[in-house]
C-alpha cells in the first residue's frame, strides 16, 4: 500500500507527471520532459526507461537544436480516442491514438437543426464504420470528445439556448452519445474545441493565451488562458458574437440589437450580396469571388473584418491574449479579412495590448473542431488508466462503462 510521502507514492506521482506531459504534448524529448515537469534529467531518463519497458511509451531517435535527442510519445496501441463534431451543416468524426496520430477521419453533410435524434443516429453509424475500418474494438476506446454548435450548461450538461439550436434545447448530448457507444464522453461547444485543436495541432502551438474566433452561421470564440480553456461558471464564456456594436442595429437572434454577429455572421452578411450575386450564394463562394477580385464581395469581407476587429479589440483590452486565430469559412479569405481586423485592433485596443497581439488564420481549416474533440479527451482523461496499480510502467486494462 502506498502512503502519502512514501518513496513509492513519490515514484507513482513522478510517473504520472511524465505521462501527463507526454499525453498533452503528443511527443516530447527527454530534455523537454525535464523542463515541463521540473524533474531532473536522470529521473526522467529512469522513468522513460521504465515506461518503455512496460509498453506505455515509445522512444525514437530525433534531433533538437542540431543535437541528437530521444523523442518520447505514448504507445500507439495504448488506446484510441474518438472526436465527433456537429456543425450546423456537417458531421465530422475522427479516430486517433494517444500518440496524437489521426488514424481515420470522415465527414458528411448534415442539417443539425433538423433532428437531434437523426444526428446521433448518423454519428453512431459513422463511429462504428471508422472503428471497423481500422480493425479495433470499442474496448480500445478510452473516450469520445463531442463538439456541438451551442453553449453547454455546466451544471446540467444540457444545451440551454433555444435560439441557437431550437430542436436540441434540453438535450444532454454527453449522456445521449455515451449511452449509444458505451464509453465515456466529454462535450464542449465548437468554438472551444476549435481553440483546443489549433492550440495542440495548429496555429496556436507554442502559446498559452489565445482566442480562437469562429465565424460561420454564427460568431463564437474559444478562450485559452494559461494553456487551459476558459469556460466561465455557466459555460458561456467566449460569446463574442453578442458584444453590442450598435444599440440601434439589427435585432439579433439572442433578442438584443446590433450584436457583432448581426454584422459578421453568414446569415446576416449573405443577404447583402444575394440581390446581385444570386440567392444560392454561400460564404465560401463570397470568399472565392473576393479572392478573384469581385469588388462587392471584397467590400463586404472588409467590413466584416473591421467589425470582428472591434470585438477582438475588446478581448485585447479585457484579457490581453498573445494570439488570435481566425477559423470558419471566412478564414479562407486570408489577408483580405486579417488586414481590416488588425486595423480595427490598432484603432480600438490599448496600444500595449495591440503590440503584443498576433492575428492569423487557423491552419487546420474545417478540421479544427474535430481535432479539438480528440484533444479534449487527451486533456481530460486520467493518467492512472495508463499505469499499473504498483507504479511500474505496465498499463492497466481500460475499463469502460456498460452501455447499449
Amino acid at each position: 500500500m502506498q502512503t502519502p510521502g512514501s518513496q513509492s507514492s513519490l515514484h507513482r506521482a513522478n510517473l504520472e507527471r511524465v505521462v501527463r506531459a507526454v499525453r498533452l504534448a503528443g511527443s516530447l524529448t527527454q530534455a523537454e520532459i525535464a523542463r515541463t515537469t521540473g524533474l531532473s534529467a536522470a529521473t526522467v531518463s529512469n522513468i522513460v526507461r521504465e515506461l518503455k519497458d512496460g509498453g506505455t511509451v515509445e522512444v525514437t531517435d530525433t534531433s533538437a537544436g542540431g543535437r541528437r535527442a530521444r523523442s518520447v510519445s505514448l504507445s500507439g496501441d495504448a488506446g484510441i480516442v474518438i472526436g465527433v463534431d456537429f456543425g450546423h451543416t456537417h458531421l465530422r468524426v475522427a479516430v486517433g491514438n494517444l500518440a496524437h496520430q489521426v488514424l481515420a477521419e470522415e465527414s458528411e453533410p448534415l442539417d443539425v437543426d433538423a433532428s437531434w435524434a437523426d444526428g446521433f443516429d448518423r454519428a453512431e453509424a459513422l463511429v462504428g464504420r471508422l472503428i471497423a475500418g481500422i480493425e479495433v474494438g470499442l474496448d480500445k476506446v478510452i473516450g469520445v470528445g463531442l463538439g456541438v454548435p451551442g453553449p453547454i450548461d455546466v451544471e446540467s450538461g444540457t444545451l440551454g439556448s433555444t435560439a441557437i439550436l431550437p430542436g436540441w434545447a434540453g438535450i444532454n448530448p454527453r449522456q445521449e452519445l455515451s449511452q449509444r457507444l458505451g464509453v465515456p464522453v466529454y462535450v464542449d461547444n465548437d468554438a472551444n474545441l476549435g481553440a483546443l485543436g489549433e492550440l495542440v495541432w495548429g496555429s496556436g502551438r507554442g502559446v498559452k493565451d489565445l482566442a480562437y474566433i469562429k465565424v460561420a452561421s454564427g460568431v463564437g470564440a474559444g478562450l485559452v488562458i494559461n494553456g487551459q480553456i476558459y469556460r466561465g461558471p455557466g459555460g458561456t464564456a467566449g460569446e463574442i458574437g453578442h458584444i453590442t456594436l450598435d444599440e440601434s442595429g439589427p435585432v439579433c437572434r439572442c433578442g438584443n440589437r446590433g450584436c457583432l454577429e448581426t454584422f459578421a455572421a453568414a446569415r446576416y452578411v449573405l443577404p447583402l450580396l444575394q440581390g446581385t450575386h444570386g440567392p444560392e450564394l454561400t460564404m465560401e463562394r463570397v470568399v472565392e469571388l473576393a479572392r478573384d477580385g469581385d469588388p462587392g464581395c471584397r467590400r463586404v469581407i472588409t467590413d466584416v473584418g473591421r467589425h470582428i476587429g472591434s470585438g477582438v479589440a475588446s478581448l485585447c483590452n479585457l484579457l490581453n491574449p498573445s494570439r488570435v486565430v481566425l477559423g470558419g469559412s471566412l478564414a479562407e479569405a486570408g489577408e483580405l479579412v486579417l488586414a481590416p481586423i488588425r486595423e480595427s485592433v490598432g484603432r480600438y485596443a490599448i496600444p500595449s495590448a495591440a503590440r503584443q497581439l498576433s492575428v492569423l488564420t487557423g491552419s487546420l481549416g474545417g478540421r479544427a473542431e474535430v481535432l479539438g474533440a480528440l484533444a479534449l479527451v487527451l486533456s481530460e482523461m486520467g493518467d492512472s488508466t495508463l499505469l499499473s496499480d504498483h507504479g511500474s510502467g505496465v498499463r492497466a486494462p481500460v475499463v469502460l462503462p456498460s452501455g447499449r
